[in-house]
């Protein structure tokens, strides 16, 4: 068995959190939290707009495009819309959980 691997990386990952003051660490993850947050937004954002603009190419009859490129596009689009709105929910869903907790 290797227990004392174990115990090594839980003494190092135990020394790794008393050396985080606990402000700056709940300030970071606040603020890594809505970059990324933001940052998603921003990617789904992207791909609805080239899906839009592919579309848009292709109903002009640009030969470049083809149907099947607008298709993975869309759908693309339509996987990170989804997934953000499931991400949305889910969030909401565990701020009324926090909210119905007693104190």
């Amino acid at each position: 068995m290797k227990i004392n691997g174990m115990q090594h990386e839980m003494q190092a990952m135990a020394m790794e959190a008393q050396n985080t003051t606990r402000a700056a660490t709940g300030q970071q993850v606040q603020q890594d939290f809505g970059e990324l947050l933001s940052s998603a937004i921003n990617t789904v954002n992207g791909l609805q707009k080239s899906s839009g603009e592919l579309q848009t190419r292709f109903d002009q009859g640009d030969r470049s495009v083809s149907l099947s490129d607008v298709m993975i596009a869309r759908n693309k689009s339509s996987v990170a819309f989804e997934a953000t709105i499931q991400t949305r929910n889910k969030l909401v869903e565990a701020y009324k959980e926090l909210m119905n907790m007693p104190v």
